[in-house]
């Protein structure tokens, strides 16, 4: 599947900002599940320095400073993609054999997944996590299965609530709770994972979603997404517990990954630090569409404008204050209520 994807952030300073240094990572990932086509990277005010190459992740990342006054940021990431549809769900040994494997053993080889088989910032290994998937963790249930299994438990079992969280909510608090959004059920399914002995990381992404019957496509409505892969006989497994969604290389062709880490930490599409700013309010457009259909829709429809705006002042203000900003990954996880799931 062809795609099209169009990530836009805007920040609107209170007061100038002296100073920045910002991270993103906005780049979807070239790797066997998809090729992308077109990239192009947008900053305005333009920086005075910019550095671009991989992270420890395979990620790629941009580094950028701005050493101006300015009171608006404008980050533009316009990216095609060509995706693949899964292959059907392999067969897989017992879970308790993939747990036995990453244990250590003299003379075996070294697994580069097994850095993800340990607690990250946002997500601990917890005895909770263990207890809640334990009842679809059956002795002797191949893996993949069981996986499939507990992606449903959290799909159904916990309610998807935009709004519900914050992006720094503990994994184990959303769990708690019982209701979140994609970053949380691909964090609280990590987390199960991890405290089973399982090797698992977070994916961010995006997703092609659907409009209501009879409502057309906005531009810029859509969102970042976030699901989960799984390390199994040499290969990775993804799993989409907001969406009920399985497959590999990813849950479907209508998936775009952008990033992998060990949770949303390693992965934010845009963080900084600035000197002065005060409040600031951020916006963040994203549309994924098939390239003719957002050729039309960019001719017939403006870009939404303050719709999307989402207050996020911080309480530091003044020209002497260094702020650290992060754009949230997923409002990201709304894009699940438009979508199928």
């Amino acid at each position: 599947m062809l795609l099209r994807i169009v990530h836009h952030t805007r920040y609107r300073y209170q007061t100038p900002v002296l100073l920045a240094q910002h991270l993103s990572h906005l780049r979807p990932l070239e790797w066997q599940g998809q090729q992308v086509l077109e990239h192009h990277l947008s900053v305005s005010p333009e920086p005075s320095q910019l550095q671009q190459g991989l992270d420890a992740f395979g990620n790629w990342r941009c580094f950028f400073a701005l050493q101006t006054a300015h009171q608006t940021l404008d980050v533009g990431a316009n990216s095609l993609v060509q995706t693949r549809a899964p292959a059907p769900r392999p067969d897989s040994p017992p879970w308790e054999a993939v747990c036995e494997g990453f244990r250590y053993h003299a003379g075996a080889r070294y697994l580069p997944a097994s850095e993800f088989l340990f607690a990250s910032p946002y997500v601990p290994r917890d005895e909770a996590f263990a207890a809640f998937a334990r009842p679809v963790f059956t002795p002797g249930r191949p893996l993949l299965e069981a996986c499939e299994a507990l992606c449903s438990k959290i799909h159904h079992e916990l309610q998807y609530e935009t709004a519900s969280t914050q992006v720094n909510t503990p994994a184990l608090e959303a769990l708690a709770q019982g209701k979140g959004v994609c970053q949380d059920f691909a964090h609280i399914m990590i987390g199960c994972l991890r405290s089973l002995g399982l090797a698992a990381r977070y994916v961010s992404g995006y997703l092609l979603t659907q409009p209501p019957p009879g409502r057309p496509r906005l531009i810029g409505a859509d969102a970042s997404h976030a699901w989960v892969s799984v390390w199994c006989d040499d290969a990775w497994h993804d799993f989409d517990p907001t969406n009920d969604r399985c497959g590999s290389p990813s849950p479907g062709e209508d998936y775009v990954t952008l990033t992998l880490g060990r949770d949303f930490g390693d992965v934010s599409p845009l963080r900084g630090v600035i000197q002065g700013g005060g409040a600031h309010l951020l916006q963040v457009d994203v549309t994924v569409a098939p390239p003719d259909e957002y050729h039309q829709l960019t001719e017939a429809r403006p870009i939404p404008g303050a719709a999307g705006v989402a207050d996020a002042a911080d309480a530091a203000s003044g020209p002497a204050a260094m702020i650290a900003t992060d754009a949230p990954d997923a409002t990201g996880a709304d894009s699940a209520s438009a979508s199928a799931g």
